[in-house]
């Protein structure tokens, strides 16, 4: 049965949706005829009640039969196919629509492209991809003399696969080795191979069942890698593997026990060290190894604390720390490597200010560079470790994404930077730690009639309903925006884990703007735009301001003639399908259409099981359902249990079989418990890459395939022209 209660919260919730203007009162009416085959019937799924009870609270779960974790049940199978089957009929008059958009997004990207080279360890290293192949060949050079050579090409290493994609590569100390790790599946869940650079021939060595990351020991004979547990799919084993050994005989070096933690690996600048890291929403921790002793073992930089996060980079024999030590929005302190694990010897580098978000750092021979955000505007500052003075980097848009990239060298004279605006493609900047000075390396090509003066953006702060303001970035092409109210809007958040969806570039959605869409990312609450506290305000309990902060901005933004309240379309993937399900449910009317794609929706059954996929190191982002408190106010909000017999907006959902991240059922019982319960004649299309998982399909073509049904479904249903 359905949830008789509901929290005052969600009630409160409910009553100021109500008082929001549907899209009937907007200027422009939505289109009433459309060039769909609406007369193909979607597939009805079979009911098969099942109890589930907690804390004297029972549900009733028609359709929890559809979880099947091997993926092989010829029902469940037979149902996801006629659910394209369905969705490829209703589709089937925008067949050529859909092939002009896919060829629209392929002509701007660059078939024969590079990435900006950059050195390590006596080697330039960079990508390149060539034509029409879908994967990217790997390469390197030697520094002083010597010729381009292939580590992998990929497109060879694809072929014959449905799915293919390289988790990381790892070349050994001397050069001569390459390991990398693939996955065949799309579960993320690699097997680890070892090249040999000067032969080109495969070790017998395979390591089965890891996270795809892998470093090398200094020794070139020994390697370290994370296994994973294939039930919960979480990495919690690191071990060191010796070449010419099964991996049987591998030794454990480090175990993660506590199952709400993530465990990952990197290894430090100057190559001496082997970082484990420890993460879960609320601490953050490391541990070392070190690489030059191939029978180390694993000592804890500090030891987990609740509370406490903390990230390290090492300098010669003082290790810089980034940490919310006494510092909500994080500072920067160091500590001698001898003396890490007593935080009363670490030493200030970088005061805590409470209204800067301090969020990255890089460390070179004499500098250090800071990445921080204040009101949600980035920036980076070099400060001289010697003088203590710092200097902002100039940034030439008012609203723009920077973020490191790939600084290798401990001894730079210069910090390499990645930049962008939504007018503005990525760019890849070295900049003079001395002077400033900046020299653009590569700026990414669009296509020859791109034109970033056609494009406008802005930062808006919009009212939420608790007097707090969310900010907002949009962009929108200048000849086709009058702030009239007839644009149609293309809304897209994410809104969790404290993951904040930067001001950048995309040039996908240069097929919205340029027929005549204003496109707004929401920087809703449960992201870290406005800092640690705005992450601490959408999540756990306070999840619900997610919702409402999206909500809240869709009718300001309808209202103040940014957009055609009749033609809003809504958009967001993973945790960000959840926010999707969640408003769907909470201000239908709002939307004409919401795109939720690989949706994680089935809240409260999903955080119920430990033995699903990644669900204890989920605990401390939404709460766990074994405490009475938690188990309610997730249910409050679930979208899945919180389906309700109204109107919804036309819906596109997406999903992969082979999804490790949200197992492909939340989606399909959402669509069918939809089916069940709405009472408009609204389109619910569901659409399953039968092949891949969470991040779509692998190769660069072939992912676009789905912007372009996404793309042509909401322009049927905007009335707008090709």
């Amino acid at each position: 049965m359905k949830k008789t209660w509901i929290t005052l919260a969600v009630i409160g919730v409910l009553s100021a949706c109500s008082e929001q203007p549907t899209k009937t009162e907007s200027a422009a009416e939505p289109q009433e005829t459309l060039s769909l085959n609406t007369e193909a019937t979607p597939p009805v799924a079979k009911k098969v009640p099942h109890e589930l009870t907690a804390h004297g609270d029972t549900r009733m779960d028609n359709y929890y039969w559809m979880r099947d974790d091997e993926r092989t049940d010829p029902e469940i199978i037979a149902h996801l196919e006629k659910e394209n089957a369905y969705t490829d009929a209703v589709l089937a008059p925008l067949k050529q629509d859909r092939e002009m958009l896919y060829e629209e997004l392929v002509a701007r990207v660059p078939k024969n492209d590079a990435t900006v080279p950059y050195l390590k360890n006596g080697f330039w290293y960079h990508t390149e991809y060539e034509g029409e192949k879908e994967y990217p060949i790997y390469l390197r050079k030697p520094e002083k003399e010597g010729e381009e050579s292939v580590l992998l090409d990929v497109n060879e290493l694809a072929d014959g696969h449905d799915y293919y994609s390289v988790g990381q590569l790892s070349v050994s100390t001397n050069n001569k080795l390459l390991a990398y790790s693939e996955d065949t599946v799309s579960r993320r869940v690699y097997t680890i191979l070892v090249k040999n650079l000067e032969t080109g021939k495969l070790l017998e060595d395979r390591l089965e069942d890891t996270s795809g990351e892998v470093q090398w020991a200094n020794d070139n004979i020994h390697l370290y890698y994370i296994k994973k547990d294939l039930q919960t799919l979480l990495g919690y084993q690191v071990y060191r593997h010796k070449l010419g050994t099964d991996q049987s005989e591998d030794v454990l070096i480090f175990e993660e026990t506590d199952p709400t933690f993530y465990t990952g690996m990197s290894k430090s600048k100057d190559g001496d060290v082997i970082y484990i890291h420890h993460s879960n929403t609320e601490k953050k921790g490391v541990t070392l190894i070190d690489a030059n002793d191939p029978a180390a073992t694993a000592e804890p930089f500090l030891p987990i604390q609740e509370g406490l996060e903390y990230h390290v980079a090492k300098l010669d024999d003082t290790y810089y720390i980034l940490t919310n030590h006494e510092a909500k929005n994080f500072r920067i302190m160091k500590v001698n490597a001898d003396n890490t694990a007593d935080i009363t010897a670490w030493e200030e580098v970088v005061a805590h200010d409470p209204e800067v978000f301090l969020n990255g750092m890089e460390v070179m021979q004499g500098y250090l560079v800071t990445s921080q955000k204040k009101n949600g505007i980035p920036s980076m500052r070099v400060r001289n470790l010697e003088t203590g003075n710092a200097k902002a980097i100039p940034m030439d848009d008012p609203i723009f994404n920077v973020g490191f990239y790939n600084n290798t060298q401990i001894n730079a004279d210069s910090v390499r930077i990645r930049y962008a605006s939504l007018t503005t493609p990525p760019s890849v900047i070295d900049v003079n730690l001395a002077t400033l000075q900046k020299e653009t390396l590569k700026q990414e090509n669009v296509s020859d009639d791109f034109d970033a003066e056609n494009y406008a953006s802005e930062r808006l702060m919009v009212p939420a309903g608790d007097g707090k303001e969310v900010p907002v970035s949009l962009v929108y092409r200048k000849d086709s925006f009058k702030k009239d109210g007839t644009n149609p809007l293309y809304q897209y958040a994410y809104g969790s884990y404290g993951h904040t969806i930067d001001p950048s570039f995309a040039r996908n959605w240069l097929t919205l703007v340029d027929r005549g869409f204003v496109v707004a990312i929401a920087h809703i609450r449960g992201s870290q735009m406005l800092g640690r506290e705005w992450y601490e305000d959408g999540k756990m309990g306070n999840k619900i301001n997610s919702f409402t902060d999206f909500i809240d901005v869709t009718t300001y933004l309808t209202q103040n003639g940014y957009a055609d309240a009749s033609r809003v379309y809504a958009m967001g993937g993973s945790a960000g399908g959840l926010l999707m399900g969640a408003v769907a449910n909470m201000s239908p009317d709002s939307y004409d259409a919401i795109i939720a794609h690989v949706p994680f929706v089935d809240v409260v059954t999903t955080m119920s099981d430990a033995s699903i996929p990644l669900t204890t190191g989920e605990y401390t982002e939404w709460g766990n359902p074994a405490n009475a408190d938690e188990y309610e106010y997730m249910l409050s909000y679930s979208p899945y249990d919180q389906v309700k017999a109204q109107d919804y907006p036309h819906m596109l959902v997406t999903t992969g079989l082979h999804d490790s991240q949200v197992q492909y059922f939340e989606p399909m019982k959402w669509v069918a418990k939809l089916r069940e319960m709405k009472t408009d004649d609204n389109l619910l299309l569901f659409d399953v890459n039968m092949e891949s998982g969470h991040g779509g399909a692998s190769g660069r073509f072939e992912r676009l395939k789905r912007s372009a049904l996404e793309y042509a479904f909401i322009f049927e249903l905007a009335g707008v022209d090709l």
